[in-house]
C-alpha cells in the first residue's frame, strides 16, 4: 500500500510541474541544489551555422544562465521542421527532447503519442503571446502540442517599378501590366483559387469526416478561370525555381512564395521589392479573395523525455519574445509573439506585415487531419493537367469531379 501511495504521489508531482503548479524558477530538486541534466535539442542546420549566427546556441546558453538550478548538458543535432516530427514519432525514445516542427505534422507526432501536451502556466504563457488563431494551429482535442515560433505561409513579391500599390489588390489587372508566376502545379499554392470561390476542406479543417467539397458549380467555375489563366501570355508557371530566375533576368515581375526567398528577392529587386498578401481574382465578373494555406513553425517537447519539466521550460524560452527577436535578426525568421509585433522597429518591416496580415486576412489553418494527405496528389494532377492541356474546357466539369472524388479517397 505505501509502495502504491509513492508512485502516486511521485505521479501527481510531475504533473503538477508540468501543467505549472510550481514555481518556473524553482531547483529541480526542491531544496536548492543544483541537477545534472542532458537536454538533446534538435534544429535546422540554419540555426546552428556560424554564418547564421548560431541561433540555437546563444538560446540555449542564454537559458542556461535563465535556470541555475540545471547543471545541462546540450546535445545538438540537425532536422528540419519539415521533417523533425516524422523522425520523433518513428522513435522517441531515441530522438531529441526539444525539436522544431511545422503544425501540419501535429497529427503524426499525436498517433505516435510522442508530443508532450503543454499545461497550465506554460499553456498560458503562449495564450498571453500569441493570437488565438495560431495557438489554436498546435491545438487538438483541446490541447496544446508545442510554443508558436513563426507563421508558416506564402503571399506574393512584385517588382514596384512594374505594379502600382492598387494594381497588385487583383491578379487579373497585375496580368494587364506584367508577366506574373505562380507555382500552378504545387498543390500547397493552387487551392488558393478554388478556397476562394467557396470550396471547403474539412468544414473548418478540423472535421475529417466532412471530408473535401472541391466539386460543383463553384469548384467547376475556378478550372475553367485557371485554364484561361494559363492561356494568358503574361502568366508562366514557377517550377525549380524559374520564378526567381525570371525575376532575376527580368522576365517575371512578380512571384508567390515565403519569407526563406526574401533575402534573395531583396538582392534582385532591391529598392524596388514590394511585399503583399494575396490578390483578388476576377470570376464571372466578380472579385474573389485567394487564399494561402496557414499554420505555424512550433517548438515541441518529445513525450519520453526524461527531464519533462527542463525541457517543457527550454521550448517556452526558445519561443519567446527575446528568442523571436534573435531569430528574426540573424535569420529575418518572421515572428509571431505579440509582443514584437507591437515593436514598431518590427512591424514596420513589409515583409513582416505581408506575412502576418496573410495569415490573418488571406489565408486559412491548413488542415492538419489524416485525411488531408489524400488531398495533395489530385490538386497537383489538377494542375499539371491544365499545364499540359488534357483538362480543357469541355471536359473541365469531368476532370473536377474526379479531383474532388480523389480528395475524398483513401488512394486505393
Amino acid at each position: 500500500m505505501k509502495k502504491k501511495f509513492l508512485v502516486l504521489m511521485t505521479l501527481l508531482m510531475s504533473l503538477c510541474l508540468i501543467g505549472g503548479c510550481g514555481s518556473q524558477g524553482q531547483s529541480a530538486s526542491g531544496n536548492g541544489e543544483t541537477e545534472d541534466i542532458r537536454l538533446m535539442v534538435w534544429a535546422p542546420s540554419e540555426d546552428q551555422s556560424k554564418d547564421s549566427g548560431e541561433w540555437l546556441r546563444k538560446c540555449c546558453e542564454a537559458f542556461a544562465k535563465e535556470h541555475p538550478e540545471y547543471n545541462i548538458h546540450f546535445v545538438y543535432g540537425v532536422a528540419d521542421e519539415a521533417t523533425a516530427a516524422t523522425t520523433v514519432a518513428q522513435d522517441p525514445e531515441s530522438s531529441a527532447d526539444v525539436f522544431m516542427y511545422a503544425n501540419d505534422n501535429l497529427t503524426v507526432l499525436k498517433d505516435a503519442k510522442a508530443a508532450a501536451k503543454f499545461g497550465g502556466i506554460y499553456e498560458q504563457e503562449v495564450i498571453d503571446t500569441n493570437s488565438e488563431t495560431i495557438v489554436n494551429s498546435l491545438r487538438s482535442d483541446g490541447y496544446l502540442y508545442g510554443v508558436p515560433f513563426t507563421t508558416n505561409t506564402w503571399y506574393m513579391f512584385y517588382d514596384k517599378s512594374v505594379f502600382s500599390e492598387e494594381d497588385i489588390k487583383n491578379l487579373d489587372t497585375m496580368l494587364e501590366r506584367g508577366v506574373v508566376s505562380f507555382p500552378f502545379t504545387n498543390s500547397w499554392y493552387l487551392p488558393a483559387f478554388y478556397v476562394g470561390n467557396g470550396c471547403t476542406l474539412f468544414e473548418d479543417g478540423t472535421v475529417e469526416e466532412a471530408g473535401v467539397d472541391f466539386a460543383g458549380e463553384k469548384a467547376d467555375d475556378v478550372t475553367n478561370y485557371l485554364i484561361d489563366l494559363m492561356a494568358n501570355p503574361n502568366f508562366v508557371v514557377d517550377a525549380d525555381g524559374s520564378g526567381m530566375a525570371g525575376l532575376r533576368d527580368g522576365s517575371v515581375n512578380a512571384i508567390f512564395t515565403g519569407s526563406w526567398d526574401a533575402a534573395s528577392i531583396k538582392e534582385i529587386l532591391g529598392d524596388n521589392m514590394g511585399v503583399a498578401s494575396l490578390p483578388c481574382y476576377t470570376l464571372n465578373g466578380e472579385e474573389k479573395q485567394m487564399y494561402a494555406y496557414a499554420g505555424s513553425k512550433a517548438i515541441g517537447v518529445n513525450a519520453t523525455s526524461d527531464n519533462m519539466v527542463a525541457s517543457i521550460q527550454l521550448a517556452i524560452y526558445l519561443g519567446s519574445a527575446e528568442a523571436q527577436r534573435l531569430h528574426y535578426e540573424l535569420r529575418n525568421v518572421v515572428p509571431c509573439n505579440t509582443e514584437l509585433l507591437n515593436d514598431e522597429s518590427i512591424a514596420g518591416d513589409m515583409l513582416v506585415t505581408a506575412q502576418n496580415d496573410t495569415f490573418n486576412n488571406t489565408s486559412i489553418l491548413q488542415p492538419f487531419v489524416s485525411a488531408m494527405s489524400n488531398c495533395w496528389t489530385p490538386v497537383e494532377n489538377m494542375g499539371k493537367g491544365i499545364r499540359n492541356k488534357s483538362v480543357t474546357h469541355k471536359n473541365a466539369k469531368e476532370q473536377t469531379q474526379a479531383m474532388n472524388d480523389a480528395m475524398n479517397s483513401n488512394g486505393l
